[in-house]
């Protein structure tokens, strides 16, 4: 895991600036805390930060050179099945100088072209620049796990892991997208690729390459995408034969996922998911494996910790269990670094958790597992159900999910900063008609899979982890256990509440007191009552003079949200005002 970044000058223009790429990749540091590198071609450079999980050596060290093809690479992520590749590649006469999984990239492009990330089982972002054509080529994985942004400036372009990097190489146009920031308030903070809420800068989509021509002129392709198509033999197939198809899936997934050259530790919520990734790590003979726990205090008499279930699990599988208790005071002190750690503003509550977590455990170790994905694969949410039977299928995921219409947004936000359509609404209602998903939950989960998670659940976990050096591997985004999971029936992921199929196959693995428990959340009850420093918190950065001059939000509609905080949530249960300080305390952070 590493950032990655670089400037792009097309035909007519300058040559690539080391100084613009040095301070893009001195911005990404946390990212890669074990080693720095740039690669300057004429009117093409980049840059890189190492983090050390697969070949230690230097040999391996980016951006990488590949002299006898002619090609260059920055690389951030990890390809799962390289060894299979690699000795594929050697098979077809191809010699390598390193023994990791960037080198194998590069042989594959030179093999395959663009069927080569078809082949990669793993997360990645990857920019490749060939000598002999001079084109430069972007790749984000299937479920945009890996950040990818960039910005366009005339003649030039530049690309990073990180929206911030891109900041600090500066001339980036910081003017707030009125597009992006209706998805925000709407959409509980999802914001579609290619869009961020800064207007000079977008992200390629998941599962995209984009070929970049010297003159400037660019083609994507999308590579991948989920299918919810399924056969006679599918529809009328036993619960059962679901059930252990999906284990057998998911102990592949997370088999692939223990491929590192250090130790690999869980995420251990005390939840069906991430229980499930340690039973099988066991299953497969893992002993004295490290599993992290978070909690934090109470507050109005809502518990900050699922610890009895996290330590069910690690006493029941021998783990060497970590249990994080974070203070008040500490997570107060934390949030603005949590809140300027991330990439674009998201409001869930457990960034803040994700944050601290991952500080604590990148002490000790530099990958872990994870089970981020698992609702939205094998339809987890509460929304799904009511959309069975919805003749409306887009009022029904939106009426679950949305936080605010377009009508009660004109009354929030001031009238300047309103998009002139329910960009929301209709992105959806494309989304939802588009062909290959038939059953409206079907639809919702394709949404999910493809656009809520990439740019809430994904972001999220890759924002706060990378804060701080640490890897997280995502085994229920494996894209064979995803393409199995979008041939079962609506009917087998919507019992027992949500993930029937899931929670089946998880009880010939796990304890029947897990798998049957409340669906719990990352529990940080200060921030859902917003009260207290927090409230002052919230308070400030809304009435700071920056904020003031930005002039986003009706001030009516603030003073009603200060006088009343608990008073205003969404349907998801969040907070009105956290949502609009999070947004205001991110654009400061990032000196916008």
């Amino acid at each position: 895991m590493c950032g990655i970044c670089g400037e792009i000058w097309f035909k007519g223009g300058a040559t690539a600036s080391a100084a613009a790429i040095e301070r893009m990749a001195d911005a990404m540091a946390p990212r890669g805390p074990d080693g720095a590198g740039i690669v300057l071609r004429g009117r093409v450079g980049f840059g890189h930060r190492r983090l050390k999980i697969i070949d230690l050596s230097e040999a391996a060290a980016q951006p990488f050179v590949d002299t006898h093809l002619g090609m260059t690479i920055a690389f951030n992520g990890c390809i799962y099945n390289y060894p299979e590749l690699r000795a594929e590649l050697e098979g077809k006469g191809h010699r390598f100088a390193s023994s990791g999984d960037t080198e194998v990239i590069v042989k594959a492009w030179a093999e395959w072209g663009a069927e080569a990330p078809k082949r990669f089982h793993g997360m990645f972002a990857f920019a490749l620049h060939e000598r002999d054509t001079g084109r430069v080529t972007l790749v984000r994985d299937r479920f945009g796990i890996k950040p990818l942004y960039y910005s366009e400036s005339g003649a030039r372009l530049r690309f990073a892991s990180t929206l911030p990097a891109l900041l600090a190489a500066g001339d980036v146009d910081t003017s707030i997208d009125r597009v992006a920031l209706h998805h925000y308030m709407t959409w509980h903070a999802v914001v579609p690729a290619p869009r961020t809420m800064l207007a000079g800068v977008r992200k390629l989509p998941a599962a995209t390459i984009r070929v970049i021509e010297p003159d400037g002129t660019a083609r994507d392709s999308v590579f991948w995408e989920p299918s919810f198509a399924r056969t006679t033999e599918d529809a009328n197939r036993p619960a059962e034969e679901w059930e252990a198809m999906v284990l057998d899936g998911l102990r592949t997934a997370v088999r692939r996922r223990m491929v590192a050259d250090v130790p690999v530790g869980v995420l251990l919520s005390g939840g069906v998911d991430s229980s499930l990734i340690v039973g099988l790590l066991a299953e497969q003979g893992q002993t004295g494996l490290a599993t992290y726990s978070i909690g934090f205090e109470e507050a109005n008499g809502e518990k900050g910790d699922e610890f009895v279930y996290s330590d069910l699990i690690a006493k029941e599988y021998g783990t060497d269990h970590h249990k994080i208790f974070i203070a008040s005071d500490e997570m107060r002190t934390n949030l603005p670094h949590a809140i300027a750690a991330m990439s674009e503003p998201m409001v869930s509550y457990d960034n803040i958790g994700f944050y601290l977590l991952s500080r604590e455990v990148s002490k000790s170790i530099k990958v872990v597992q994870s089970g981020q994905g698992a609702d939205e694969v094998f339809g987890g949410y509460h929304w799904y159900p009511p959309m069975r039977d919805s003749n409306d299928p887009v009022a029904a995921y939106m009426d679950a999910f949305f936080d605010r219409s377009h009508a009660k947004l004109a009354q929030h936000l001031a009238p300047e900063w309103l998009a002139d359509r329910d960009e929301s609404r209709a992105f959806v209602e494309a989304h939802f008609a588009r062909p290959g998903a038939d059953d409206p939950v079907d639809k919702a989960l394709r949404l999910d899979t493809n656009v809520m998670l990439v740019d809430d659940p994904v972001k999220r976990v890759d924002s706060q982890t990378m804060a701080w050096g640490l890897e997280a591997r995502v085994p229920f985004l494996d894209h064979e256990l995803v393409e199995l999971a979008g041939r079962i029936p609506a009917r087998h992921k919507l019992a027992q509440g949500g993930k029937g199929v899931l929670k089946e196959a998880a009880r010939k693995v796990l304890p029947a007191e897990v798998i049957d428990r409340k669906k719990g959340y990352f529990p940080v009850p200060a921030l859902k009552y917003v009260d207290g420093p927090y409230l002052e918190m919230c308070r400030a950065a809304l009435t700071s003079d920056a904020a003031r001059a930005r002039g986003l939000f009706r001030p009516a509609y603030l003073d009603t949200l200060f006088d009343a905080p608990s008073e205003h949530v969404t349907r998801l249960r969040g907070s009105e005002l956290w949502q609009v300080a999070v947004l205001e305390m991110w654009l400061q952070a990032q000196g916008v």
